[in-house]
């Protein structure tokens, strides 16, 4: 075990001059070979990516032909998309322009349940991803251009009523061919009672005995509310932490494991912009209302951090503890503030090839049919994956044998572990399989902008009310090792709320900061849940 709790004097002490961690390493007058090795590797990586991008741009445009001729003969409809005029002005999406006291574009959606019209807000990089050479020429490295908007006019809010009028489209329930149609990505459609709520994995203290139960300790049942990551599920909490949990926490605490809108078990609308509203709308439905939490802590990863904040924001008296690991915050410099959505999408996605943690990130963010093909290639066959990965690790236990390991994890009067129903480690590893490739294009692309670069905007004023307004504990945590989110991520968010206690694991990633520690992880859970309750 190997923990670092962050000094704020650290990055003062790496930049202050005079001592050899410092200094450039071109101020002395021998200069290393590590530093020319280094400058040199830079050099190539620049340029390699350049090629490679520049590739990517090209194929880009050229699948995005080819899946409007594939979708028009599977499904006979063209599918509109971001890099055409159709998906800025057509259809049922208007874009208006962003107001001085609501910055960021916003789209009319049209909303025929309900015959009314809602703004929501979306991300101009959704619209605006110039190609590298583009870039690279106007000069324009961390600031994008404003998305185009039109003006909603009178004629144009007269035609949106009179679509409204006209009767509703039944929704689309079959999946499209390019996403997955098993039962665990595709099993909300089944009941329509499950498409408008999330799936929720509930572990609650086991009910007292029937004969001299104790009422207090029924009383003293605390709610806890995990929110998973970008292209993530519930599994990688329940696999995780959940059975690491000691029996005093399994019996006093009642834990919520969400799939978020389009991941998992969940819907995956096929007209949604999973907007930050979206997203925090069905946590509401799902979970606060269902189950009527009153109060309760926050558990987020990644991406799961900015939805713990606007719910801890919109709840500021519910919210007893926030906890925090590697929250995608990136402090927006005044320069860059008129264009905050592009700045934080150029350093979540720097079209770089490596590492190659940054190249699936930019791949992912900047190519929206490049990365529908890799949700093709993964996503839709993750069945296939996940019996290839099974047999190179030689792990031959099937899913009816896993059945009564997940007796075990799902039930709170049980005090097993997984190595107590004699079955390998390695049977539970393949819960990674579903937490990263039971999800849609259309839910991670629409997803990873309005929430990662959609939120830049608002980060600031979130963190301001959390440090301002709210009373509850709040813990961050971040791996060293994490090539994805930088740990400066994390210390600028305990510069924003100076009362956050910070914890920076050494030799840990994005993933490992939980995978591979749980005892250790669920343990700092538990003691900063009780520290909350003193």
């Amino acid at each position: 075990m190997h923990i670092a709790t962050c000094v704020w004097q650290e990055k003062a002490a790496m930049g202050g001059g005079g001592g050899a961690k410092g200094e450039w390493p071109w101020s002395g007058r021998k200069v290393s070979v590590a530093a020319v090795l280094a400058a040199a590797g830079g050099a190539l990586n620049c340029a390699v990516s350049f090629v490679v991008f520049s590739l990517l741009d090209v194929l880009d445009m050229v699948l995005c032909v080819v899946y409007k001729l594939v979708d028009y003969a599977v499904e006979a409809e063209w599918k509109a998309c971001y890099c055409t005029a159709a998906a800025r002005d057509g259809g049922p999406r208007i874009m208006v322009p962003p107001a001085a006291a609501a910055p960021g574009p916003k789209v009319v959606r049209l909303s025929a349940s309900s015959a009314k019209m809602q703004l929501e807000d979306v991300s101009d990089t959704l619209y605006v991803r110039p190609s590298l050479l583009a870039d690279a020429t106007s000069g324009s490295r961390k600031a994008g251009p404003a998305a185009p908007a039109l003006t909603v006019s009178p004629a144009i809010a007269e035609m949106i009523r009179g679509k409204i009028d006209r009767p509703p489209r039944p929704p689309r329930q079959a999946p499209c061919w390019s996403d997955c149609d098993c039962k665990v990505c595709h099993s909300w459609s089944a009941a329509p009672r499950s498409a408008s709520h999330l799936y929720v994995h509930v572990q609650a203290p086991p009910p007292p005995p029937p004969s001299g139960g104790d009422a207090s300790a029924s009383a003293a049942v605390e709610d806890v509310v995990f929110i998973h990551g970008f292209i993530s599920s519930s599994v990688f909490w329940t696999e995780t932490v959940f059975p690491a949990f000691s029996a005093a926490a399994r019996g006093r605490y009642r834990m919520f494991a969400v799939d978020l809108l389009g991941f998992g078990r969940s819907p995956k609308p096929a007209d949604s912009l999973y907007t930050l509203r979206e997203h925090v709308e069905m946590i509401e439905r799902s979970v606060l209302q269902r189950y009527r939490l009153g109060s309760f802590h926050v558990v987020a990863h990644s991406l799961g951090s900015v939805l713990a904040l606007a719910l801890a924001v919109k709840y500021p008296s519910a919210v007893k503890s926030l906890t925090l690991l590697a929250p995608p915050y990136f402090p927006v410099p005044k320069e860059a503030a008129a264009a905050a959505t592009q700045y934080v999408m150029r350093r979540v996605a720097p079209r770089r090839v490596w590492p190659p943690i940054a190249f699936g990130a930019s791949m992912a963010c900047w190519y929206e049919h490049v990365s529908r093909t890799i949700c093709l290639t993964i996503c839709r066959h993750h069945r296939v994956w996940d019996r290839l990965f099974r047999l190179f690790t030689r792990n031959r236990v099937t899913e009816p044998e896993l059945a009564p390991c997940a007796k075990v994890l799902d039930s709170s009067r049980h005090e097993g572990r997984l190595q107590q129903q004699n079955l390998p480690c390695e049977a539970m590893r393949t819960f990674l399989i579903e937490a990263f490739m039971c999800h849609t294009h259309n839910a991670a692309w629409h997803t990873l902008h309005n929430i990662i670069c959609g939120s830049a905007a608002k980060m600031d004023a979130y963190l301001d009310v959390v440090a301002g307004q709210l009373a509850c504990k709040v813990a961050l945590f971040h791996g060293r090792d994490d090539e994805l989110l930088p740990v400066e991520c994390t210390l600028a968010v305990g510069a924003r709320v100076p009362r956050a206690r910070v914890t920076v694991y050494d030799r840990k990633d994005h993933i490992t900061i939980i995978v591979g520690q749980e005892e250790l992880f669920a343990a700092e859970l538990e003691a900063i849940w009780r520290s909350a309750a003193d």
